[in-house]
């Protein structure tokens, strides 16, 4: 009997199977939403941006920002399709991971519409469990965040939102979240909710490469501010939407600037 390492199947020079990918697709800085109607929407700040493949919940763009070749791909929701993105793009030589997307708060003080990055995540989750023991931190790449922060304060400057940093808490189950969890996770000190983070964090670092993450707050679960409870999430008049936007342009402009700092 011969068991298959599913690894060596998606080496670096075949397509991906799952993101449907091949080497040259990509650019070395890659941005990260969940949804793939976000990736149509960070598209739009690229230039002569063209849709490479659109697979599963994978839908990859690849354009050029200040003259740099960068991609967006979302990943759908949660880490284990979070985690299997980030390894394919990976694989064909992406190098810089940028995670953009919602976050629900947990600190009083941080309000719908305010911009959130991470310093660390903690692995509710059960993707990086396959790669990593429990003991395992789970941090974004240290340069790339420090950068990523610079850039969002200079780009708050005269802005209505706030920029945040601080460790998370990476979910599996978004209806799992209940009060008593919210606490509990919250006494921690963790002062937000997601599903990706430390599934794109485990992958970059166990391969050598780039992450970090940046979000727009979509809720504030201990305040009760939920700005989408009444169906307008999507609305481009919304708080989200607008932090949205920020994001990308400040995961953007950090890709860009990390470029430079290479020459």
């Amino acid at each position: 009997m011969t068991v298959v390492d599913k690894a060596s199947v998606t080496g670096q020079d075949i397509r991906q199977y799952c993101t449907s990918l091949s080497r040259g697709d990509v650019g070395e800085y890659v941005l990260l939403p969940g949804d793939p109607a976000r990736s149509d929407r960070a598209a739009k700040f690229l230039d002569d941006a063209i849709l490479i493949c659109d697979n599963r919940e994978y839908r990859t763009f690849t354009g050029f920002y200040k003259g740099v070749r960068m991609s967006v791909m979302s990943t759908g929701m949660g880490c284990p399709s979070a985690a299997i993105g980030a390894e394919e793009l990976i694989n064909i030589g992406a190098k810089v991971l940028i995670r953009i997307g919602s976050s629900a708060a947990l600190a009083d003080n941080i309000k719908v519409g305010d911009l959130i990055i991470s310093t660390g995540a903690m692995k509710n989750e059960g993707t990086s469990k396959f790669f990593v023991p429990d003991s395992f931190p789970c941090i974004p790449d240290f340069d790339l965040t420090a950068l990523l922060l610079k850039t969002a304060r200079e780009m708050a400057e005269g802005q209505e939102f706030k920029v945040h940093y601080g460790i998370g808490s990476t979910d599996d189950s978004f209806y799992g979240e209940t009060p008593e969890y919210i606490e509990r996770v919250h006494s921690y000190g963790c002062i937000n909710l997601e599903m990706e983070a430390s599934g794109i964090f485990t992958t970059a670092y166990r391969k050598g490469q780039r992450a970090a993450a940046i979000y727009g707050v979509s809720a504030n679960l201990r305040t009760g501010e939920i700005y989408y409870a009444d169906g307008t999430k999507e609305s481009d008049n919304t708080k989200l939407a607008k932090a949205w936007d920020e994001e990308i342009k400040i995961a953007l402009e950090t890709c860009y600037r990390f470029e430079r700092l290479k020459n």
